[in-house]
């Protein structure tokens, strides 16, 4: 890639291997953490957005492969979200938001992407709750459109959701949210094609090395695979990427 150097190339690829394999091992494909990446490389913005989006279809799909093979995916719990989300995510992939107001938004999003790794919102599992469904249309439709203009899945504002509500276990929420990425992301990839947009050549030379790390990810996650350290370590990453992005 042009953009690195031939060192910092070699950080950034073992640094998305880690990010895609813990992101997948909870049904995520990552986008946070890959937007949080290029921030700290200083990509482009240009490049950052459908590289995320690009990077979150092969990663989340993997994922929800393993989550799905190990039956806990439940169509009814998708459906509601996924109903609303996908067109505001094609309507997100749409829409160019001004460079400074990106990144700041961007920034909220990986502060809370970072706490989440730190312990912060991942609630218990509760007993089971009917799902209300003018309320899961509305949240599908707000985390389809912010995902779509920022280049996220909307896994990581989901999955907190879903066992806050008590309308999902922690296994049911990364299988629910590894699609819910899945359709996010294709949907505002198509929008973002659609509004004269392509994918620079680069971005797809990052798709090996993040299914590698997604695989692997998904292979353990769906089974009994825990790993606190390494979770901290990528939200202080994350953390200072959001301070570099809202504060430059």
């Amino acid at each position: 890639m042009n953009i690195l150097t031939t060192e910092n190339l070699i950080i950034f690829s073992i640094a998305l291997v880690v990010i895609a394999f813990l992101y997948s091992s909870v049904g995520h494909g990552g986008a946070s953490g890959y937007l949080a990446l290029m921030a700290i490389f200083a990509f482009p913005i240009g490049i950052m957005k459908p590289s995320a989006l690009l990077l979150n279809l092969f990663v989340s799909s993997i994922s929800f492969f393993f989550y799905y093979k190990m039956n806990y995916f439940k169509p009814k719990l998708f459906y509601p979200f996924a109903i609303a989300s996908i067109p505001a995510a094609f309507i997100g992939g749409f829409i160019t938001l001004d460079s400074t107001v990106y990144k700041v938004i961007l920034g909220l999003v990986l502060v809370f992407a970072a706490f989440r790794l730190f312990g912060f919102f991942n609630f218990k599992e509760k007993e089971a709750v009917v799902i209300k469904l003018p309320f899961a249309l509305a949240l599908g439709f707000g985390i389809g459109l912010l995902s779509g203009m920022l280049g996220i899945g909307g896994g990581i504002i989901l999955s907190p959701i879903l066992l806050f509500l008590g309308w999902a276990s922690v296994k049911e929420s990364a299988a629910v949210s590894s699609l819910f990425i899945f359709v996010n992301s294709l949907a505002g990839i198509t929008g973002y094609f659609l509004g004269g947009k392509s994918i620079p050549i680069d971005s797809f030379y990052l798709v090996p090395i993040a299914v590698f790390g997604g695989i692997l990810g998904g292979y353990y996650g769906s089974g009994y695979f825990s790993n606190k350290t390494l979770k901290y370590v990528l939200g202080v990453v994350i953390l200072l990427a959001s301070v570099k992005l809202i504060f430059p």
